[in-house]
């Protein structure tokens, strides 16, 4: 298992990196997390112009046509940020799932202006209980003449502001099949809350006798939709999984930098021997995400069967995120909780996705299944 980058991955690296430095400065971060400042739309629309957003669509769908590893790569440096947007929500997930489950119709329809930007296609899958099971859905589709009516309400939908169009979970009721339906987000019956408190671009959305056709449902039928998108969360959990990665790798540095030049008692803080085994504690959480998910990348590129892979990485990379966040506050100490000093954009985000597309207890059940355990 050869996990080191090729000459063209290191340069996508470099890339993204130093336009993560130029458009997304903590200033433009700290802007964008705030519920009241105007969040500025030129650092999104620059995102959209590089055409990363297509890197796992194929080329025949105007994508980019790369590897998952490629997509690795990429969003891992835009966890450094951590980079906001219905990056990985629309363009991964939503991608990939009608990649998984759509018509051909389908895919030349939405997959060309995913990879643009231009749709912003968000999965809302998790209801009041967040579960990502297909029994835990509740929001209903029944026939309504020659379409259907949902009605229900979702959770915690993950970018669920920023979306153009809804690929939204349904029961149908004549069935009992669990299927995805694509609505427009500002269609008649639909509205939209921002959840506030210590969450990371979720929202609630309530879906009131919202009408869709059969050609809005994907593969023109109920049956399968769950199987697609389960097949679709298995392959954007290791992209998520780098993302978390990024977002570790910029707290370890932020923390080892500050336990440099934090001077108390006529030293560096980082002197301490507590100071230290947070720092070191932090790093084997990093270390341990990083294998983990590029593991999970390297499965899904030469098609060797990855389901042990991918769940050992999401378990691994969220607690590692969320507890690297923990470390980084502990060297911190009090600075790190003021909001313009920007650990705490990190720490939100680790809280969020630690729990976005299923929680680590989930996934040690799932790694359990997939071992025969």
């Amino acid at each position: 298992m050869d996990l080191s980058l090729t000459p063209e991955q290191e340069m996508l690296k470099t890339a993204v990196r130093r336009f993560v430095q130029q458009e997304y400065p903590k200033e433009t971060l700290l802007q964008i997390a705030s519920p009241t400042e105007p969040t500025p739309e030129g650092p999104w629309q620059q995102l959209t112009q590089t055409g990363w957003l297509g890197i796992l669509i194929p080329t025949q769908y105007g994508g980019e046509g790369g590897s998952f590893t490629d997509a690795g790569v990429l969003f891992e440096e835009l966890g450094r940020g951590p980079v906001p947007g219905p990056h990985i929500s629309s363009a991964v997930l939503a991608a990939l799932t009608i990649l998984e489950g759509g018509t051909e119709d389908q895919k030349k329809e939405w997959l060309p202006r995913m990879a643009t930007g231009e749709v912003r296609m968000v999965a809302a899958i998790t209801e009041a209980d967040h579960g990502w099971q297909e029994g835990d859905v509740r929001l209903t589709a029944k026939v309504n003449g020659d379409g259907f009516s949902l009605n229900g309400k979702k959770a915690y939908v993950y970018d669920g502001e920023s979306a153009t169009h809804l690929l939204c979970a349904a029961r149908s009721e004549e069935s009992n099949d669990v299927g995805l339906v694509i609505i427009p987000a500002d269609s008649s019956g639909i509205g939209t809350r921002i959840l506030p408190g210590f969450a990371w671009n979720l929202s609630e959305i309530a879906i009131e006798n919202v009408s869709a056709d059969s050609t809005q449902v994907l593969g023109g039928k109920f049956a399968g939709g769950w199987d697609a998108l389960e097949r679709a969360e298995a392959k954007t959990i290791p992209v998520l999984c780098a993302y978390q990665v990024g977002g570790s790798q910029a707290i370890y540095e932020l923390s080892v930098d500050y336990s440099r030049t934090r001077h108390q008692f006529g030293t560096p803080i980082g002197r301490f021997q507590r100071v230290q085994d947070q720092v070191i504690n932090l790093l084997n959480a990093l270390d341990a995400a990083r294998w983990t998910a590029y593991e999970a990348l390297w499965k899904l590129d030469i098609g060797r069967d990855a389901a042990d892979s991918v769940h050992l990485a999401k378990a691994v990379g969220s607690e590692g995120y969320y507890e690297a966040c923990n470390y980084a506050h502990e060297v911190h100490a009090g600075v790190g909780s003021m909001t313009e000093y920007g650990l705490t954009l990190h720490t939100t985000a680790s809280r969020t996705l630690y729990h976005y597309l299923g929680d680590p207890k989930f996934h040690r059940r799932r790694l359990a299944d997939a071992l025969g355990l």
